[in-house]
């Protein structure tokens, strides 16, 4: 398991609660996983001990979004037998993302980002190799027992109660985002994760991820300066025009706001945040250059103005 935030922790956490050994590898929460320390682990294991890489793809609580195929080229030219494990709960539906093409084994998923629904539903994508591991385990299992949901589902059945209502709701927000085509959906997020960035930087603020190309295109992180608490910019955007944002999390608690973009989400919803960050960060007293809004709306507009070129 790779350090890349605080979702990487809980991983780490739920884990070890099962008796699992895990050998987490530092990171500085700025940064995705890099194929060079997963291939340098995976050398170091010489009898296979290790069984699992686990990642994060999207880290919700830095918006830094790891490179999966790297990760995948890493492990196969290590000829290691680890499967690969990837966590995609606020990826999934707003950045690309591809479990066959990119060889994952496991693919964990929730319906609370970017499928556009409330939390409730899960969802796993597992591989051959991975079904056959999961009949050799020793792990004490029982809900979470994948055959337990295959076997009666083949005849459209769920060993328990399933969250009918849910369902019903996912069902529609696939229809959303097949009609919109995932093409598309994914360069929306993409837009508005550039322009959210701009914005940011025009603030004069810093963006939590280092490396461009590690940017999340479901959310943005950046730091308060110095001795400024980002939970009470966020209380006086709360207050003053009923707008959340996200807190930071764990050691980035006071030190960081984040700025979701995701799901059914639009140019204007998406100015509308900006400009209740920027009305905040003045009536905070947060020192910022002024005009964040105004290089957002630029960029969006330009955007436009050339995929319209492209399209005529």
């Amino acid at each position: 398991m790779f350090e890349t935030g605080h979702f990487s922790q809980l991983w780490r956490q739920v884990a070890e609660k099962f008796g699992i050994q895990v050998d987490y590898v530092p990171g500085n929460w700025r940064r995705g996983v890099a194929a060079h320390d997963v291939a340098v682990r995976l050398a170091e294991d010489e009898r296979h001990t290790l069984k699992a890489v686990m990642v994060v793809h999207n880290e919700t609580s830095t918006g830094v979004a790891s490179r999966i195929p790297e990760i995948r080229c890493a492990i196969n030219q290590a000829h290691h037998p680890a499967l690969l494990m990837v966590d995609t709960i606020s990826s999934l539906g707003s950045i690309d993302y591809r479990h066959d093409e990119w060889e994952v084994d496991v693919t964990v998923a929730g319906s609370q980002k970017g499928l556009m629904m409330p939390p409730g539903l899960s969802f796993n994508a597992i591989s051959e190799k991975a079904l056959a591991a999961n009949k050799s385990a020793k792990l004490p299992r029982s809900y979470w027992d994948w055959q337990e949901m295959l076997v009666p589902n083949r005849a459209g059945f769920f060993p328990y109660t399933p969250a009918t209502t849910l369902l019903y709701g996912l069902r529609e927000a696939l229809v959303m985002l097949q009609e919109e085509g995932l093409s598309n959906v994914f360069l929306r997020h993409d837009r508005h994760a550039e322009a959210t960035r701009a914005a940011v930087r025009t603030w004069g603020l810093e963006i939590v991820c280092e490396d461009p190309r590690e940017y999340s295109s479901s959310l943005t992180a950046a730091f308060m300066p110095e001795g400024h608490n980002a939970d009470q910019l966020r209380k006086v955007i709360l207050d003053a025009f009923d707008m959340s944002l996200g807190a930071g999390l764990s050691k980035l608690a006071g030190k960081v706001f984040r700025i979701g973009h995701l799901g059914s989400f639009n140019d204007l919803m998406l100015a509308g945040t900006l400009s209740g960050v920027e009305m905040g960060l003045e009536l905070a007293g947060v020192p910022h250059r002024s005009g964040g809004v105004t290089a957002a709306l630029k960029f969006l507009t330009e955007s436009k103005r050339k995929a319209a070129v492209l399209v005529s």
